[in-house]
């Protein structure tokens, strides 16, 4: 395993532009926060297996050998394997993350794992999952301001070629990242978004009030407890979308911020919440749940965070999801481990308060990454309790699958940790259109008209982006 620090920090903007000249470039981009969640960025291209789950049918690529495949496995069966297969420690206590698959699970996966039917219809024909495997990557630690060329050589078996190999791939990624901090280099070429004066959406006001109103009733009935319900916008965005996530991040700054590029969509994300962190036999999930935008003065701001401190509607919704969680976590933890570190603390980001507590726990060593994601799944707070037949009304009321919204996007890294987060604030483009999905938590009190606002509020960081 070849791993070198570098002697300057380079501008992942830049490295991401020379990155687009090799198959599929990801960002992993902590762009806040990096004392605490968003010390560390990941970056890469070019990997050397992939993964792809479409309608429950799972493809595999060995770009090393040109094959392509579908598996006869399910999808987390297949990565548990492939996992296992490549299964290598961490060479060092610096970086989280040194090689594996990085990608997104997308929310309708959910329907794999608690095996109910789906009804929304995939209009933009996303897969269910898209996880490409790396050996090399540029890391960059924001807090301590070094970066590092990881490159593992896998999955070479033999010793030689393994480290022929990574010495190989170190020098080819060690060339893109110098290319990028030369100025006379060519950067990827200009083409400004061109964007359309309509935003439409797969819901009207009515319909999406009418949406509320019958969880009301489902609740009144006893049926639940809440249901997040989202409603998702699209607009015509000729150009490049690499242009649209360069403001985005700049406007919106997020520590879970994503770039992907797959093989018809490009991903964009902008998240501020984590869904799993595995380190060892540590696991933590961050979920957010309440709402208030920023103020235009401080008097305002202060004012609208102690409203959300104070709201009896928002501290309720966000206890149910805090159990929810850690029923979740307790499938998979150590008797007795599981415990709130951090409860309704408020969170402040450039276009909205959160009100985020921690959940963490001891994985019973029984249980593998895979195992603790298949436990968890999607995310509780961006579904609803009891989740199960939160999902099923997302199901029925929902017009269309959700895709990576609300699903995960991080790294598995191969000594089995990981870091994913809640897909929310994510923009996907596809056939030069943008689409964006914001969503919000339905409970006994809710008011259809303010939920209603609470989604356009949380789909202002998207338009300010599309009008700057």
């Amino acid at each position: 395993m070849d791993i070198i620090e570098l002697s300057w920090v380079p501008d992942p903007v830049a490295v991401v532009e020379q990155l687009h000249s090799q198959p599929y470039p990801f960002w992993l981009d902590s762009g806040v926060d990096h004392q605490k969640l968003g010390r560390f960025s990941f970056l890469g291209a070019d990997p050397f297996f992939q993964v792809v789950a479409d309608d429950r049918q799972v493809r595999t690529t060995n770009f090393l050998t040109g094959s392509e495949k579908i598996s006869t496995k399910p999808l987390f069966t297949l990565l548990q394997e492939l996992l296992c297969r490549w299964q290598r420690p961490k060479t060092t206590t610096l970086l989280p993350f040194e090689a594996g698959a990085v990608g997104y699970f997308g929310y309708e996966l959910g329907h794999l794992i608690e095996q109910f039917p789906q009804t929304t219809v995939n209009d933009l024909q996303m897969p269910d999952a898209f996880l490409s495997f790396y050996d090399t990557i540029l890391a960059i630690d924001h807090l301590e301001q070094k970066s590092y060329i990881i490159s593992t050589g896998w999955p070479l078996t033999d010793e030689k070629s393994r480290k022929h190999r990574a010495a190989d791939r170190r020098r080819w990624l060690e060339h893109i990242v110098s290319r990028a901090g030369n100025r006379s280099a060519p950067l990827l070429p200009p083409r400004p978004l061109q964007v359309g004066s309509t935003v439409s959406c797969n819901f009207t006001h009515d319909q999406y009030n009418t949406a509320i109103g019958k969880i009301l009733e489902y609740i009144r009935a006893g049926d639940i407890y809440q249901v997040n319900l989202s409603q998702r916008f699209v607009i015509d965005c000729n150009g490049n979308p690499w242009d649209f996530y360069r403001r985005f991040r700049t406007l919106s700054p997020a520590p879970f911020g994503a770039y992907l590029v797959t093989d018809n969509h490009t991903v964009m994300s902008n998240s501020p919440e984590r869904y799993l962190l595995i380190q060892g036999d540590y696991i933590e999930t961050r979920p957010i749940k309440g709402t208030r935008p920023r103020g235009t003065t401080p008097e305002e701001d202060n004012r609208l965070q102690q409203e959300l401190q104070q709201s009896s509607k928002d501290l309720a919704e966000h206890i149910m999801i805090v159990d929810l969680e850690r029923n979740d976590l307790g499938r998979i933890a150590r008797y007795g481990s599981v415990q709130v570190s951090e409860m309704e603390i408020i969170e402040s980001y450039a276009n909205v308060h959160h009100l985020v507590s921690t959940v963490a726990a001891r994985i019973d060593p029984r249980y593998s990454t895979i195992d603790c994601i298949i436990n968890s799944f999607p995310g509780g707070s961006i579904t609803g309790a009891p989740k199960l037949r939160s999902m099923e009304i997302i199901d029925e009321l929902e017009p269309c699958c959700r895709g990576v919204y609300t699903g995960s996007i991080g790294y598995l890294d191969f000594s089995g940790d990981s870091d994913l987060n809640i897909a929310i604030r994510t923009a996907v483009h596809h056939r030069q259109q943008l689409y964006f999905q914001v969503g919000g938590g339905i409970v006994a009190d809710s008011d259809p008209q303010m939920e209603y606002e609470e989604t356009i509020t949380k789909a202002e960081s998207f338009l300010k982006t599309l009008k700057a």
